[in-house]
């Protein structure tokens, strides 16, 4: 099957960052995969900006290099990568000075669209969006891509926010969270509202409770700085998590346009309950033989931070209340996998008798690996003896379905194109970030005020104790991660 793939408009994009980690392994071969499908017209550009002074063929080579390093058998082949290799640009500028910031002026188009990736860290947001108003870059066809953190808490997302409000407006402004590029993610919406068969079944009178999950194996590896400040609350549930539970839970927009998608998911968020102190497990991994612990990696042995958090968070309104939604995020888990789990309440009555084996109705969307979707339903047990119950699962992966020679495009190719084109459906708005922090907050303050610390978990499995006594509690269990 081939993906029907619609050119953009003419672009400048300038990669900020360009030689960091983010931009080498991320952005730049996303760009080249959608350049390889045909959606980047002949005459856009990447130019590539950073401290570094190195010309314009330095980083072609660098670039060149990252494809090998990072896409493996899936790099582009030698005339491809020329072609590719091109079109990209590079200009050596400072943040924080004024170095190098009239020669990327001068290498700007007018009448196109203008993208400022902004693929560095959240100190250096407002000296860019300074820079780029003092030098005259900003046209009513520039968008800037900011990358989380989005503040650390409400008082620095609302600086962040405000720091950039005075030079772009909130239609410029793309805030990426890349889970919402998944293809996954957006089958969740077409599942929701394209189709008349669960919408009538997605509420508290007939979902028992939602589970979501996103379990890693790696450690926090070179992260450690960052990570140690942050916690899995913070890098995780604060945003991914929630963007996911909002999805599951809004309510269906009047058009799948911007503004009215984001504007059911903020209700969401305005609709979450307080979580209980009860209703929270914080863990953090020790180490084993061959895998460091977490403080060995952080190099911090007082640290209190978790890298592992459990929640069971209630929503007050009119669809779900009554209903849990457990969310559950780590590291140094058994598998890698994000998914949720959507478990339907049991029939009111079993003709079958009340011993007949019986396991609940239950919608599984897979985001990583193998992305896909599975619906868990009873059926009889074929051959003779009576009527024997079995679960059985229809089961759609999309490399399946869609063929496995189809390119399925990762979340950044979706969405740096989305920016090009000036979609904003898939981006955080800057009152939802705000609204998020407002619910984490006080859960972080309560911590902190108790001096709470976390559990501790073995490397390679599902989680802290404590995180199963959470759900055990109400006659419930969570999916086993695989």
């Amino acid at each position: 099957m081939v993906a029907r793939v619609i050119p953009v408009d003419p672009f400048d994009l300038v990669v900020f960052g360009a030689t960091g980690d983010l931009a080498r392994r991320k952005i730049l071969p996303a760009l080249w995969q959608r350049f390889a499908e045909g959606q980047m017209p002949p005459e856009s550009r990447i130019i590539g900006a950073a401290r570094t002074e190195q010309s314009a063929a330095d980083f072609r080579q660098m670039v060149s290099e990252a494809f090998d390093e990072f896409m493996g058998d899936k790099a582009p082949d030698p005339k491809a990568r020329a072609a590719f290799l091109d079109r990209l640009d590079y200009v050596a500028v400072e943040a924080t000075g004024d170095e190098g910031w009239a020669d990327l002026a001068a290498k700007l188009r007018p009448g196109v669209v203008r993208a400022f990736y902004f693929s560095v860290g959240p100190s250096l947001f407002g000296p860019l969006a300074a820079g780029l108003g003092k030098y005259g870059m900003v046209t009513p066809e520039t968008r800037i891509v900011v990358e989380k953190p989005f503040g650390n808490d409400l008082e620095t997302a609302r600086a962040l926010n405000q720091t950039l409000a005075a030079h772009f407006t909130e239609t410029q402004i793309y805030r990426i969270d890349h889970y919402l590029g998944k293809e996954t993610v957006q089958n969740l919406m077409a599942v929701r509202f394209g189709n008349i068969l669960f919408e009538p079944l997605w509420n508290a009178r007939f979902v028992d409770h939602v589970q979501i999950t996103v379990a890693e194996t790696v450690g926090v590896g070179g992260r450690g700085p960052y990570y140690d400040k942050s916690g899995a609350m913070r890098d995780m549930v604060q945003n991914h998590l929630m963007q996911l539970l909002c999805l599951i839970a809004m309510e269906p927009p009047h058009k799948f346009e911007p503004d009215a998608v984001r504007d059911e998911k903020l209700k969401v968020i305005h609709a979450l309950d307080p979580v209980e102190p009860q209703h929270v497990v914080r863990g953090q991994y020790g180490g084993a033989a061959a895998t460091p612990s977490y403080r060995d990696e952080v190099e911090n042995p007082a640290s209190t931070t978790e890298s592992y958090v459990a929640l069971k968070v209630g929503i007050s309104n009119w669809r779900w209340k009554g209903t849990p939604f457990y969310l559950r995020t780590g590291k140094r888990l058994r598998s890698r996998a994000s998914e949720i789990a959507v478990i339907f309440r049991d029939p009111p009555h079993s003709i079958f008798g009340e011993d007949a084996p019986w396991k609940a109705n239950m919608l599984v969307i897979r985001l990583q690996p193998d992305e896909g979707m599975t619906l868990k339903v009873m059926i009889k047990e074929p051959g003779p003896g009576g009527m024997r119950l079995k679960d059985v699962a229809l089961d759609m992966s999309f490399a399946e379905a869609l063929g496995d020679d189809m390119h399925i495009p990762d979340a950044y190719e979706r969405l740096i194109m989305d920016v090009i084109r000036g979609n904003q459906t898939l981006f955080m708005r800057g009152d939802e970030v705000e609204a998020a922090w407002a619910w984490t907050d006080p859960i972080i303050a309560g911590w902190q005020k108790f001096a709470d610390r976390p559990f501790a978990y073995d490397p390679g499995s599902s989680g802290p104790d404590e995180a199963l006594k959470l759900i055990h509690l109400d006659q419930r269990s969570w999916r086993e991660i695989r």
